[in-house]
């Protein structure tokens, strides 16, 4: 799957990030990072089943589990072409997109980690995550604590500055409920991704978060 050959050609098209040069490139980008990313989903697939059988795991060139590698710089200032990553994200059979509750898969020269939970969801959905974390305070003291102390995960994300609308700023859970994104990220080493039990070492932490998933799933009325 993923080889140094892999990184190399991300370090080269972030000193490269235009047109002209990706198209001399094209074939080294299907050999050496197209083609290894779909193997690794693929590989995916049997472990996530048995993770939870309303993931996507889609080993498809476009429109699957692997992000694109153009980017959409409508909006940005960054006006160059193409990221620099690979993204592939196990998304929930009901999202329509990357706001929908995950696992992800992030590489990068010097950047691997995987992830898992919810990036700026929907306000309907933050509030009922909000609201079930209101509702089961110990279970969500539970599960959090277990997967920062225990499990090795950094809860990321950004949270509004004051308390939400409809909580007190006394709450003893106020920093969870500012939340407005609920992701549980851990890194990895470059390294890892070269080695013959990648999948396996990652679908063991994708399992270790999936109570965080399952959590969002509950509040939202999907299926885990």
């Amino acid at each position: 799957m993923f080889s140094k050959k892999t990184i190399a050609f991300l370090r080269e098209l972030a000193k490269n990030n235009n047109k002209d040069w990706f198209d001399l490139h094209r074939q080294r980008y299907e050999d050496e990072v197209r083609t290894p990313a779909l193997e690794y989903i693929e590989s995916m697939a049997q472990p996530m089943q048995k993770i939870s059988p309303h993931m996507i795991v889609s080993a498809k060139k476009v429109g699957g589990s692997l992000m694109r590698v153009h980017k959409d710089i409508r909006f940005s200032k960054d006006k160059t072409p193409y990221k620099t990553n690979i993204g592939i994200q196990f998304k929930h059979e009901r999202g329509k997109d990357v706001h929908a509750p995950g696992f992800y898969l992030h590489i990068e020269p010097g950047d691997v980690f995987i992830g898992a939970g919810i990036w700026r969801p929907e306000n309907s959905t933050l509030r009922n995550v909000r609201l079930l974390i209101d509702e089961n305070q110990a279970q969500w003291k539970k599960l959090s604590k277990k997967l920062v102390s225990k499990d090795g995960f950094e809860l990321h994300g950004d949270s509004l500055k004051r308390q939400p609308a409809g909580f007190s700023a006394d709450h003893p859970l106020i920093e969870d409920l500012k939340r407005k994104d609920f992701i549980a990220v851990q890194k990895l080493r470059v390294s890892q991704i070269y080695g013959k039990d990648f999948t396996r070492e990652t679908a063991k932490l994708f399992k270790l978060a999936a109570p965080l998933i399952e959590f969002i799933c509950e509040a939202d009325d999907l299926a885990f």
